[in-house]
């Protein structure tokens, strides 16, 4: 059976920045060091009115390919994780397929998945390399949820930013570049918690948007459902709990122990989180890699992002076994372990 490996990444985020001087403008009851402090992140970027998922990611691939590790012509099947598609259809990866240059013989899909969706964009495409379907997939993430995010909803502004990034994983490493060898996978899923993470209306559920109330409580910004819900203790809940067991069983299926890993590389949720889900599963601090301050919660493009950054600045380096572990909305999470 051949092997994949994740060959490079790139990223891009757009242009508007939101930092936290700003939010602190907006709400002046929080402070920039109370944000900071809390969440890690000093600045976020969101797409302008008219810039799409699809506009983010097509910048993130052109990158990509300026990078020269492959052609467009090299592409055999391209996939897009986004929640925040173009249209409902068609599938905006059959638009970029076209916008990007790329072959007609190719296979193009979206799949709808958020925080894990980098680990499951992995899955997905290590499983087209080994059945002999592709040879180099090129894996796109992209969010835009700055359009989900209540004007007035400040904590929720303070979290998340905008952007999308791609990666190439091949059948075959390229010389003189640091290559990834795609491991074995755990996931979990618990769609009983779905509501804590939601945005409920505009779908074919609850089709009509418009007409939702704001809810206050002591003039503080609860929900509306045309907007994105986050119930913050749920998700934190699911996520302490389940995460190093994720990651128990992560290592369990690659034969592997915490000591054997060198960087471990999580879904870049908040600082608190973070720190407390390291703690727990009991990871060293100096192994745990974190990027974040300067583009927040980017979703299913955070893992990328982070490892991009690992990569350049030689935190991950040939000879070194890197973690992988995304989890959230869905609720959903998935871990796996490159052998760079």
């Amino acid at each position: 059976m051949p092997d994949a490996f994740l060959i490079q990444t790139a990223y891009y985020l757009p242009e508007e920045l939101l930092s936290n001087e700003k939010i602190n403008a907006a709400h002046p009851e929080w402070s920039i060091d109370k944000i900071a402090s809390k969440t890690g992140i000093e600045n976020r970027y969101y797409a302008s009115t008219n810039q799409t998922s699809g506009d983010l990611a097509a910048a993130a691939a052109t990158r990509l390919f300026e990078k020269g590790a492959i052609g467009r012509d090299e592409i055999d099947f391209l996939i897009l994780c986004t929640q925040s598609p173009d249209y409902f259809l068609p599938t905006t990866a059959c638009i970029l397929q076209d916008r990007l240059g790329l072959r007609k013989e190719i296979g193009a899909f979206d799949f709808n998945l958020g925080c894990s969706g980098f680990v499951y964009g992995l899955g997905i495409a290590k499983g087209l390399i080994t059945s002999g379907q592709a040879k180099n997939v090129l894996l796109l993430t992209a969010e835009t949820y700055s359009k989900f995010i209540h004007p007035d909803d400040k904590k929720n502004k303070t979290i998340f930013g905008d952007a999308a990034a791609a990666t190439l994983i091949s059948a075959t490493p390229r010389p003189n570049m640091p290559a990834g060898k795609i491991l074995d996978f755990a996931y979990k899923t618990d769609g009983s918690g779905a509501a804590h993470l939601i945005v409920k209306n505009g779908a074919f559920r609850n089709r009509q948007t418009g007409i939702a109330e704001d809810v206050y409580a002591e003039d503080e910004f609860l929900s509306n459902d045309d907007y994105l819900f986050m119930d913050g203790k749920q998700i934190f809940d699911f996520t302490a709990f389940n995460v190093p067991r994720l990651i128990k069983d992560c290592l369990g299926k690659n034969a592997l122990e915490i000591g054997n890993i060198d960087v471990f590389i999580f879904h870049q949720a908040n600082q608190y989180m973070l720190d407390t889900v390291r703690r727990m599963s009991k990871i060293p601090p100096e192994k745990f890699y974190l990027f974040m301050k300067d583009c927040g919660n980017t979703v299913s493009s955070t893992i990328p992002i982070a490892l991009g950054n690992a990569l350049e600045q030689q935190v991950v380096t040939p000879g070194k076994k890197v973690l992988l572990s995304g989890f959230g909305v869905g609720l959903s999470m998935g871990a796996t372990v490159l052998e760079f």
